[in-house]
């Protein structure tokens, strides 16, 4: 097993991304297994530091539950108001209103917060 060393700088994590992918037929407690492991938690430790994961945008969110559901954009008509409106919002160039995340929120099952615009919706900052 090579030496492993903490990952601190952008080069260190992609080297150790390019290992962990290597690594992963590995078999469990293998030495190529242990170090894998070992691997993956080094970089999950400098993602959860580094790495800003941030919220979905709520067209990320419609166009995931969408695909989830096998849902396309003319189920969307009744909680958007038009086929024009729907893809308007479905390309950005149109927010998600309230009334509108109301809607989707009930045929898509996911909180209103994450279909509205803007991180004061999903975190709670004013």
């Amino acid at each position: 097993m090579p030496e492993l060393k903490p990952i601190r700088t952008q080069q260190d994590y992609e080297e150790a991304l390019t290992r962990v992918d290597a690594l992963m037929g590995a078999q469990p407690n293998s030495g190529e297994g242990r170090e894998l492991d070992l691997l993956v938690d080094l970089v999950v430790a400098y993602e959860e530091e580094h790495v800003p994961m941030g919220y979905p945008s709520p067209v990320e969110v419609i166009e995931y539950c969408m695909d989830q559901r096998g849902l396309k954009p003319r189920d969307l008509v009744p909680c958007i108001g038009s086929r024009t409106k729907v893809a308007e919002v479905l390309s950005g160039k149109r927010e998600v209103t309230m009334p509108m995340a109301r809607a989707l929120h009930k045929i898509l099952d996911v909180p209103e917060a994450l279909l509205r615009s803007g991180p004061s919706e999903h975190t709670g900052d004013q």
